[in-house]
C-alpha cells in the first residue's frame, strides 16, 4: 500500500513551521463521572504529537467522544477530560492539560512549537456525512493532515476523508502506519501456514469474515457460538448451546471452500458444558459427539485446546480475532487461555484485534507476545473481510497524485 508517512516527511525536513491537523482516535470510556476509565487509545496517539511538536510544527488534535448530536454541544460530550489526560501524558509544558479550542472551523491560533486540542469533531455540522463545504474549511486549517486514527478508517467522515481530500498533504501517522504495515503483513504477504481464529457469538456478525478468510488462510479456527453452528453443520448435537441453525449452509459452503484449498475447519473433539449460563456452573468435559440435549457449550475441551495449540506453534502467521469460550468465566477459561498462551509462544507473526480479545491478551498478560495488537475493532473486522477502508483508500490517491 502506498502512502504518505508522516515519519518520512519529517526526516525530510518538511514539517517545521507547517501547521499540522492530526486526526486521533481519542473515543475513550469513562464512568458516570466523566472520569476515564481506560486510556489505551490516548497513550497510542503521543507518538505523532510528540513527533510534531519536536519537528517544530504548530499542532491541532482532534477526535470524536461518545455519539454526541451535531452542532449541539453538552458537557459531557466535549474533550476536557481527554485533553487533561493528554497534558499528563505529555509532560512540561501541558502538565495542566492540553488547551482546548471550540468553534474552531474558522479559524484556529496556534504558533510552530505550539499544542491545541480542538473540542469533538463530531460536533461539527456535516461530520458524520462527510460535507465538503465543512471538509474544505478544515483543509484550509493546515498545511499537512495527518490521520493517525485506524478506529475510524473504516468511516468516510469529514476528519477521516474529506479533509484528506482537500489539505494540501495527507499522510498517515506512525500508528495508523503500523497498523497498514501489520495488515499487509498478515494477509497481503503472509507467512505460511497462515491460521486465523475467529470466534463469537453469531456466525451471522462475522459471516463475511469467514468467507474471506476461507480464500486465504491454511486453517480457519472456530470459537464460540461460531464452533456450536459449526458443529451443527458437520451433524454433531449441541444440546441447548448457543448457534444459529438457518445459516448451515452458509457454514457448510465455507467448509468445503477450505477443504477444496486442501485446508481446515477443525470441529471440536471434545468441549467443555455446564447446564446453565453463569460463573458457578459446573463445568464438564464431554467428547463432542456426548452432548446432552440440556447441555450449554461454554469452551472448547482440553483435547481439542492442545490440538490447536501445535497447529498455532507451527503457524507462520497467525490472525486472531475473538475468544474461543466463555473465557470471563474461570471454569470455561482453559480454551482461550491455552490458545492465547500458544500464540504467546508461537515464532508466528501474529496480529489480533477486537475489543474482547484484546481482554483476554490482558487477562493472560502476553501483551508483549503479540506482534502487532489492533486499536480498531470495526475497522478490523472490516479489514479481514476483505474491505477497503476509506482512510486507506483517499491516502492512496493523495499520495498517487
Amino acid at each position: 500500500m502506498k502512502i504518505l508517512r508522516f515519519d518520512d516527511l519529517v526526516a525530510q525536513g518538511q514539517v517545521a513551521g507547517k501547521r499540522v491537523f492530526i486526526r486521533a482516535d481519542l473515543n475513550v470510556p469513562q464512568d458516570d463521572a466523566g472520569n476515564i476509565t481506560e486510556d489505551t487509545r490516548i497513550r497510542a496517539s503521543v507518538p505523532a504529537i510528540r513527533l510534531a511538536l519536536k519537528a517544530g510544527a504548530a499542532v491541532m488534535v482532534t477526535s470524536h467522544l461518545g455519539r454526541p448530536t451535531e452542532g449541539q454541544f453538552k458537557p459531557e460530550d466535549s474533550l476536557a477530560p481527554v485533553a487533561r489526560r493528554l497534558g499528563e501524558l505529555l509532560g512540561h509544558p501541558f502538565e495542566d492539560g492540553v488547551p482546548l479550542v471550540a468553534n474552531w472551523v474558522d479559524g484556529v491560533a496556534v504558533a510552530p512549537g505550539q499544542l491545541v486540542m480542538l473540542e469533538n469533531c463530531r460536533l461539527n455540522k456535516g461530520e458524520k456525512k462527510n460535507d465538503e463545504a465543512l471538509a474544505r474549511k478544515m483543509a484550509a486549517l493546515c498545511d499537512i493532515y495527518v490521520n493517525d486514527a485506524f478506529g475510524t478508517a473504516h468511516r468516510a467522515e469529514g476528519t477521516t476523508y474529506g479533509i484528506a481530500q482537500f489539505a494540501p498533504v495527507a499522510c498517515a501517522g506512525p500508528l495508523l502506519s503500523a497498523e497498514i504495515d501489520a495488515i499487509t503483513k498478515a494477509l497481503a504477504q503472509p507467512k505460511r501456514p497462515l491460521l486465523a481464529i475467529v470466534a463469537g457469538s453469531k456466525v451471522s456478525t462475522k459471516l463475511t469474515i469467514l468467507q474471506s478468510l476461507a480464500s486465504k488462510v491454511d486453517g480457519l479456527i472456530v470459537g464460540g457460538g461460531i464452533a456450536n453452528t459449526f458443529m451443527l453443520a458437520e451433524g454433531l448435537s449441541i444440546g441447548k448451546s448457543l448457534a444459529e441453525p438457518d445459516l448451515l449452509a452458509d457454514a457448510k459452503a465455507v467448509i468445503a471452500a477450505m477443504k477444496a484449498r486442501g485446508a481446515a475447519v477443525p470441529i471440536p473433539v471434545d468441549v467443555v458444558c455446564a447446564k446453565r449460563f453463569a460463573a458457578d456452573a459446573e463445568a464438564t468435559v464431554k467428547a463432542a459427539s456426548e452432548v446432552a440435549d440440556d447441555d450449554l457449550i461454554l469452551d472448547i475441551g482440553p483435547q481439542t485446546a492442545a490440538t490447536l495449540a501445535a497447529q498455532l506453534k507451527a503457524a507462520g502467521t497467525i490472525v486472531w480475532n475473538g475468544p474461543v469460550g466463555v473465557f470471563e468465566f474461570d471454569a470455561f477459561a482453559k480454551g482461550t487461555e491455552t490458545i492465547a498462551r500458544a500464540i504467546a509462544e508461537s515464532a508466528a507473526f501474529s496480529i489480533a484485534g477486537g475489543g474482547d480479545t484484546l481482554a483476554a491478551i490482558a487477562k493472560y498478560g502476553i501483551e508483549k507476545d503479540v506482534g502487532y495488537i489492533s486499536t480498531g475493532g470495526g475497522a478490523f473486522l472490516e479489514v479481514l473481510e476483505g474491505k477497503t477502508l476509506p482512510a486507506f483508500e483517499i491516502l492512496e490517491r493523495r499520495a498517487a497524485g
